[in-house]
């Protein structure tokens, strides 16, 4: 495998699922500065939506949902400034 330069050591293709991981880490990052850390968690484990078939963000993201619909659904439900979209 070949080496990359910058860092020595072995080059990986992009790992499957390391863009998912960017996306919701991303993700996570908006809805903190939306509702900050605490309130974030509790939205998401509390507030069930109609756009995301009646699950929570905790749900609709454990069933595999991609982080950015679920961000649009809360982009939508809780009216999040467009800076944050």
């Amino acid at each position: 495998m070949p080496e990359c330069r910058r860092i020595g050591r072995p080059c990986h293709p992009r790992e499957p699922g390391s863009l998912a991981r960017v996306r919701l880490t991303a993700f996570w990052e908006r809805m903190r500065a939306q509702f900050g850390e605490t309130y974030a968690e509790s939205v998401a484990k509390d507030h069930v939506m109609a756009t995301l078939g009646d699950r929570t963000v905790d749900q609709a993201l454990a069933d595999g949902e991609d982080p950015k619909v679920v961000w649009r659904a809360v982009c939508e439900v809780f009216r999040v400034p467009e800076r944050l979209h």
